[in-house]
């Protein structure tokens, strides 16, 4: 590949050790029992039992319109910055002529010019996937609102357990959902890549800082805790 260097290939190992490893981490390893995805998560459980014990369950499902609304703006938001990014492939030697202007941009082929943006095209087309897909999951979520048979002394038993398929549900949307916005944190870090390759690898790690904090840190996760504490 001309203009791949070494320092490239490091970064883009980087890359991926940082992406998966956090991932995994917090989906499957030791931080997946902890943060403000898990107890976000506890409240759905919370919020769909309320819902099962509800005649009335309008007000329920236009919670899930407002969450699903989210998740259409940024699946629609992706298809304009890939489109975006393909007009820009399409230029890429007006970009490399006008890197050159820059000294602080560091200077390499039209090829690596062109990998690097095809690399940012494939972050936000991911992106657009787990946002596609976590609003059709609010589509599926809503129906099991609407199936949940109305709780009397005989069946609840298995309204319950509907509520915890519905609350399952609605956690598999905000587990795409948020894959898709860490998607965008990456994409971010990427462009320092277009100004050297140790950037980018700094930046990665700002980003997973960032993510960590907000996730496992923020005062938003103490005010969640305090919320499950006080309803407990």
């Amino acid at each position: 590949m001309p203009g791949l260097t070494i320092p490239d290939i490091f970064a883009l190992i980087w890359f991926f050790i940082l992406a998966s490893g956090y991932s995994y981490a917090t989906n499957k390893g030791p931080l997946s029992k902890g943060g403000i995805v898990h107890a976000i998560n506890q409240k759905r459980e919370d919020w769909m039992v309320n819902m099962a014990f509800r005649e009335n369950r309008m007000v329920d499902v236009q919670v899930l319109a407002n969450l699903s609304r989210g998740n259409a703006f940024f699946a629609s938001t992706s298809v304009f910055v890939t489109g975006a990014f393909a007009a820009l492939f399409g230029n890429v030697e007006e970009l490399q002529i006008l890197a050159t202007k820059f000294p602080f941009l560091r200077q390499t082929t039209v090829f690596m010019w062109q990998f690097k943006v095809l690399f940012l095209m494939s972050i936000f087309i991911f992106a657009f996937f787990k946002f596609a897909w976590a609003y059709r999951l609010s589509h599926y979520t809503g129906i099991l609102i609407g199936a949940t048979p109305i709780l009397t002394t005989r069946n609840k038993k298995a309204c319950l357990e509907h509520a915890k398929s519905a609350a399952i549900l609605a956690g598999l949307v905000g587990r795409h959902a948020n894959a898709g916005l860490r998607a965008y944190y990456f994409g971010i870090a990427t462009f320092g890549w277009f100004i050297h390759p140790t950037v980018f690898m700094l930046t990665m790690l700002w980003v997973i800082g960032v993510l960590y904090r907000r996730e496992y840190r923020s005062r938003s996760l103490a005010t969640i805790q305090g919320a499950i504490t006080t309803g407990k």
